[in-house]
């Protein structure tokens, strides 16, 4: 597994443990972006970066530059895709193992409650955040922007190609549905955010998700932990989301 550089944002005054985001960037075919979205933004996101959002309200943040991505550039996606094919290997479980490496760095930091780790991303960025909050227990608040992608939903509407190919795993429609996958981090607090026009997204997927993940919370006996908001909007980020995000991260991390 290659190196991974990242980013660790700080609040300036550390008094004590803090709780801390592990913040997934986007993806946009923007390969030189790639960790800097933390602390630039990008064009699919409000104006005022999440580096700031967050540590000005006592987050610690980590963003790393995923494979293809920043300072992990070299190699195009699609020759990381086959030549991990060739090895029995699958690009998304690679880009998610290094998610959950991630989350054991910040657990290992003095200066971080291990009790209090929420992920979060965009697009790319939202995908792996309710994968890695799915497989980890030790993420307790997971919120995802424009891409709670139903996989059906996706192939019934032929919207694959809008995904890189990264995303794609051998078999895993014989295993799993988007609901399921999202059901294992019930009752964890998790927080969802769609445009109605994003053809990532598309609207017959967003309601089955939805029903499916109201009956999961309900039976864990946490109907409230689970939200999702959906706005009149395509794949980017509102105003009105952002004061969602803000509000949620506020009152459960």
């Amino acid at each position: 597994v290659e190196a991974v550089p990242a980013y660790y944002v700080r609040p300036h005054k550390r008094e004590g443990q803090r709780p801390a985001i592990l913040y997934n960037h986007a993806h946009g075919m923007d390969y030189v972006l790639g960790k800097d979205e933390l602390l630039k933004g990008r064009v699919e996101l409000q104006a005022r970066p999440y580096a700031e959002e967050l540590t000005q309200r006592g987050f610690s943040v980590l963003c790393f530059d995923t494979w293809a991505f920043g300072e992990r550039q070299g190699r195009s996606e699609s020759e990381i895709f086959k030549q991990m094919l060739w090895s029995d290997q699958v690009m998304w479980g690679m880009m998610v193992y290094d998610s959950l490496r991630a989350i054991d760095y910040l657990v290992s930091r003095p200066d971080v409650d291990a009790d209090r780790i929420g992920t979060m991303g965009l697009s790319m960025g939202s995908t792996m955040a309710w994968w890695v909050a799915a497989l980890d227990t030790r993420i307790k608040v997971c919120v995802d922007i424009c891409c709670l992608t139903d996989f059906q939903a996706l192939i019934d509407t032929r919207g694959l190609d809008g995904h890189g190919i990264y995303y794609y795993m051998p078999g895993l429609l014989k295993h799993f549905t988007t609901a399921q996958i999202n059901a294992l981090i019930a009752p964890r607090p998790h927080l969802g955010l769609a445009g109605n026009y994003d053809p990532l997204t598309p609207p017959a997927g967003l309601d089955r998700i939805d029903a499916e993940l109201r009956k999961a919370y309900e039976a864990e006996g946490a109907p409230e932990a689970w939200k999702l908001v959906r706005c009149e909007t395509g794949h980017f980020e509102t105003a009105a989301m952002r004061t969602e995000i803000l509000s949620f991260l506020g009152q459960w991390l």
